[in-house]
């Protein structure tokens, strides 16, 4: 808008429509000026806005992942011991149901196999 009114200023047909001096004229070249570098400005601040954002964005990424690897750990350590121990609370035949020890068996047997996949995990760096 401020382009067209000093193009306007300074066609000589159009120049009876709109009368400035010559003040006028330089105050008014001075804001174009401004509202162009005020406008480059705020495209550069919208780039680092976005790019900021996007880091941002990365890091709450990350934050989920190791969340997610933590949580998909603990569902294996916790799976094996309760698929184990629904193996011997079924109603047929399993091995130690004769033995007045056979719960301390099955519970030593869950322990080492918690503890061996728990070891196995922690040696690939899943915690």
């Amino acid at each position: 808008v401020m382009d067209r009114l000093l193009r306007l200023r300074s066609n000589r047909q159009s120049q009876h429509l709109i009368k400035m001096f010559e003040e006028d004229e330089d105050l008014l070249e001075d804001v174009i000026i401004e509202n162009n570098q005020a406008i480059q400005m705020v495209e550069m601040y919208t780039v680092i806005l976005s790019r900021m954002t996007d880091a941002f964005a990365s890091i709450i990424s990350n934050n989920l992942n190791m969340v997610m690897k933590f949580l998909a750990t603990m569902t294996i350590i916790l799976s094996v011991p309760t698929m184990l121990a629904s193996f011997w609370g079924m109603n047929v035949p399993v091995p130690f149901e004769t033995n007045p020890n056979g719960f301390i068996f099955v519970l030593a047997i869950v322990g080492v196999v918690a503890g061996l996949s728990t070891f196995v995990l922690w040696k690939k760096r899943m915690f």
